[in-house]
């Protein structure tokens, strides 16, 4: 009988259930030392200290909705299956021992115009021996969620769901947004820390907390302008140049998509769903000067 190890795996899920409820209860703690112990009861005080609370509270409940926004949108929001009827082409296996094509039941786009960047050609021997299924570019199986995710980042289990190519733009905005707000509560609660010392012991934005939340984010900004996953970057380490590495703009542009006035919220138009591959998670623009 044949025993897959990476199915114990599977059981982080209820793990990461657990963790919804921790990052919510994480907010309500936010919400009680900034809002209802300390910058609320001033908004009816009168003078600059009352203007300065109003000021608080509002940034507060801006970043708290973009936050919780883009917390739900990385939870539910599926990263990108590869299609049942996706399947590699054997008579290119022969043709070619490095590339194999891909066939899908969608419109026949291989005959669309050439431009500087190209279609990546899907890689040989690409397939999944778990899900018994081709494998586009990018597309890795999670050991978790017993599937494989495209363009799969990691797995985490903070928001019970695999970062892939169509949920990335929503968890590089939760991690800003968790950045943002927690230093904000950092510098808000700090000048009365001494008199809340029992509610700020208890916050979730201690400077650990801080620093950690603050290397995540700067790890993920650094992967996006390089246009790499977490899981790509060992390959990318043995790489001259990095095939998909389109320019810091047009990085940018595969995960939040063109339209920059979207760009802080976990919403893509429909323009950029229709004219971005690299949002569907299936055909990446790769570089003209290197052979893919």
């Amino acid at each position: 009988m044949d025993l897959n190890p990476f199915r114990l795996c599977s059981g982080l899920k209820f793990l990461g259930y657990f963790m919804i409820l921790l990052v919510l209860g994480l907010i309500a703690i936010s919400y009680d030392a900034v809002i209802l112990l300390t910058w609320g009861p001033h908004l009816l005080d009168g003078g600059f200290k009352s203007f300065v609370s109003f000021l608080i509270v509002t940034l507060f409940h801006v970043l708290l909705v973009l936050l919780t926004w883009s917390y739900f949108m990385v939870v539910f929001r599926d990263p990108g299956s590869v299609p049942a009827n996706w399947k590699t082409s054997p008579e290119q296996n022969v043709a070619d021992e490095n590339f194999v094509s891909c066939t899908y039941s969608a419109p026949d786009n291989s005959a669309g115009p050439s431009s500087s960047e190209g279609i990546e050609k899907r890689p040989a021997l690409n397939y999944c021996s778990y899900c018994k299924n081709g494998k586009p570019p990018r597309c890795h199986h999670c050991s978790v969620c017993q599937r494989c995710v495209l363009k799969m980042d990691h797995h985490c289990i903070w928001v019970v769901n695999c970062v892939g190519a169509r949920n990335y733009k929503f968890f590089l905005l939760f991690v800003l947004y968790t950045y943002l707000e927690t230093m904000m509560d950092t510098l808000v609660l700090l000048p009365g820390f001494i008199n809340f010392f029992q509610q700020a012991k208890r916050h979730s934005s201690s400077p650990g907390n801080l620093a950690i939340t603050f290397l995540a984010f700067v790890m993920h900004i650094s992967l996006l302008l390089s246009n790499t996953t977490s899981v790509e970057v060992h390959e990318k380490k043995n790489a001259v140049r990095w095939k998909y590495d389109l320019g810091w703009r047009k990085n940018i542009e595969q995960v939040f998509g063109t339209r920059k006035a979207l760009w802080p919220f976990p919403l893509f138009s429909k323009e950029d769903l229709e004219q971005v591959p690299a949002l569907r998670g299936i055909d990446f623009p790769t570089r003209s000067d290197i052979n893919v």
